[in-house]
């Protein structure tokens, strides 16, 4: 790879990415990885749950963390079942829209769930 062929850095967008062996390395915030993953992180619209698979519409998971809901005692709890999920551009990384029982249609985060 030239430098002109390198990408940027996936941690903080800086653009003097340069080569240290088989890595990738930013000198701005220190960040390396190999070629392969910035290939990865390439992908446009893949979205992956908590513990890496790669998510799609009608998909069924589960909730790993305890969330708290405003208006709601209880919140939803861990290892609560969502089915048939919608993938979406939501606000503030809500990237899940779901309907879920006892609560209702929301949003959720797919780095609170994790694939059924």
């Amino acid at each position: 790879m030239n430098d002109e062929t390198l990408p940027p850095c996936p941690e903080c967008s800086g653009t003097y990415t340069y080569e240290m062996g088989a890595l990738l390395v930013c000198p701005e915030c220190g960040h390396e990885w190999t070629p392969s993953a910035a290939s990865d992180a390439g992908e446009s619209g893949v979205i992956r749950d908590a513990v890496g698979n790669v998510l799609s519409d009608g998909d069924d998971v589960t909730v790993v963390k305890t969330l708290k809901v405003k208006g709601h005692p209880t919140g939803i709890k861990a290892g609560t079942k969502v089915r048939n999920i919608r993938l979406v551009s939501g606000v503030a990384g809500h990237d899940i829209d779901c309907k879920i029982e006892g609560f209702g249609a929301m949003q959720l985060k797919s780095s609170v769930v994790k694939k059924a």
